[in-house]
């Protein structure tokens, strides 16, 4: 169960919108310095896993790999993809208060 579970039973009533469309909301009234830093972490953090996953699997299969696990988890993958939103989000409100 994601830490942001509860906030997604009515997105549009909580949030007037989804959690990712919130992020892009917020991400769109901050600095292009500071929307860059943080663009600059995911992108890291998505080639660290990357580098983790080709240490046990073939890198010209990984994208298949990722492909087929989200086609068998979708609804998981869906729910995750939700609470990393709102964390993102989170972080960048909280820069901003920086």
């Amino acid at each position: 169960m994601s830490k942001f579970d509860a906030l997604f039973e009515d997105e549009d009533d909580i949030f007037g919108g989804s959690p990712k469309s919130k992020y892009w909301d917020i991400s769109n009234q901050i600095s292009k310095d500071l929307m860059q830093d943080e663009f600059d972490d995911v992108i890291m953090r998505l080639a660290v896993m990357e580098k983790m996953l080709m240490k046990i699997h073939d890198e010209e299969m990984l994208d298949g790999i990722i492909k087929n696990y989200y086609y068998e988890n979708t609804d998981e993958i869906e729910v995750l993809k939700k609470s990393m939103y709102m964390e993102l989000a989170g972080k960048l409100i909280y820069r901003l208060a920086d």
